[in-house]
């Protein structure tokens, strides 16, 4: 069994590598490393399924992820690929929809989730630490949002 404190370290560590949550003080990093887990995925592996109960987000520490969504033959179309850093699965958790795509790992991947039982938790436990993460992701799909926005407009003279 790992050393929890070990653990919590490693976590905080991803976590502020990652550059999702540079507003977050030394002390909340450490604080919100304990309610995310470490997951690895295997090249190929689904991590899951459009349609899905969203149960949990991740955020890519190494390897990359392929975002597809079922096109209009039932095939599976990739519409982004996410590297390091990249948070995804996070719109189903927050806004307790289904997942809007299916994510695979292109590679080996080593994730960082959170469950939505944990956010919920956190939410609770530590409401401003809660409240700086749930930010910096709605600050990241905004940015999302606008570059696709962007790019629906030039595709449209």
């Amino acid at each position: 069994m790992p050393d929890p404190t070990y653990l919590n370290n490693e976590i905080r560590d991803m976590l502020m590598d990652c550059g999702l949550f540079n507003q977050l003080l030394a002390a909340d990093f450490i604080a919100a490393a304990g309610y995310f887990i470490i997951t690895s995925i295997k090249q190929g592996e689904e991590i899951f399924h459009e349609g899905d109960a969203g149960t949990f987000m991740c955020i890519i520490h190494r390897g990359s992820v392929s975002v597809q969504k079922t096109g209009n033959d039932d095939r599976l179309v990739e519409v982004a690929s996410l590297r390091k850093g990249r948070a995804f699965g996070e719109m189903a958790v927050l806004d307790g929809e289904r997942r809007s795509a299916t994510c695979v790992a292109a590679g080996d991947c080593v994730l960082l989730n959170l469950g939505k039982d944990s956010l919920d938790k956190m939410l609770n436990d530590a409401p401003k630490i809660a409240a700086k993460i749930i930010r910096s992701l709605a600050v990241s799909m905004s940015r999302r949002l606008r570059m696709v926005d962007g790019q629906l407009l030039s595709q449209h003279p």
